[in-house]
């Protein structure tokens, strides 16, 4: 079920995206916005965001791209929505707080559910079964998959799994997550991250303000 509130109230946003896309400069961009307006926003990440999914998250993140079926890795990142939701999302949001998140369901459903099997059907029920909420507003940052998988694999940070998949994987994910702004047009905006991120950055703080009116 979506969580959006009355005009105003606190906003759950997240931003998706191929793996170098750009989100995490964006969410930082867009708290920092926020706050500026006088809102009090918590920039938070997936998998993370709470100290026991910030552990489940070296288990995903890391090491070869083999280390767990798609199955098992559903279930892991639901493990670790499940306690970013219980002490991190709710609590924020509870307190009248913005959260701003790197990553939501939205990732299991194209990375898992879309790219690595048939497996979108169990990854809706378990989510509906176990989390049972979508963001306000998801941003969906787009952009060329070679230029993003290059930018990805240039951080080194030890985090690459995913881009390890290698190039027609990280395809196929564009592919599902402009499907999924399709899909979801109430609550997703298409955002053309293949731009200068001053204007990327316009656009975004442009559709948050849409939403808040």
């Amino acid at each position: 079920m979506s969580r959006t509130g009355p005009a105003g109230g606190a906003l759950f946003i997240s931003l998706e995206g191929i793996d170098g896309s750009g989100k995490s400069t964006q969410a930082q961009r867009l708290a920092a916005h926020l706050a500026h307006l006088g809102r009090d926003p918590l920039r938070t990440r997936e998998p993370g965001g709470a100290p026991g999914a910030e552990e489940i998250r070296r288990l995903l993140v890391e090491g070869d791209p083999d280390r767990w079926s798609p199955e098992t890795e559903i279930l892991l990142f639901t493990a670790a929505r499940r306690d970013h939701l219980e002490r991190t999302i709710r609590p924020a949001l509870a307190a009248g707080r913005d959260v701003i998140t790197d990553r939501f369901a939205d990732s299991t459903r194209i990375y898992q559910g879309a790219t690595r099997g048939d497996l979108r059907g169990l990854v809706d029920d378990i989510h509906a079964r176990v989390i049972g909420i979508e963001p306000d507003l998801t941003l969906i940052l787009d952009m060329d998959p070679e230029v993003a998988l290059t930018r990805g694999l240039a951080r080194r940070s030890g985090e690459d799994r995913f881009e390890d998949f290698g190039l027609a994987f990280q395809h196929r994910l564009r592919e599902g997550f402009r499907a999924l702004a399709g899909e979801y047009p109430d609550r997703c905006v298409l955002i053309d991250a293949g731009r200068d991120a001053d204007a990327i950055a316009t656009d975004i703080e442009a559709a948050v303000a849409r939403r808040l009116r």
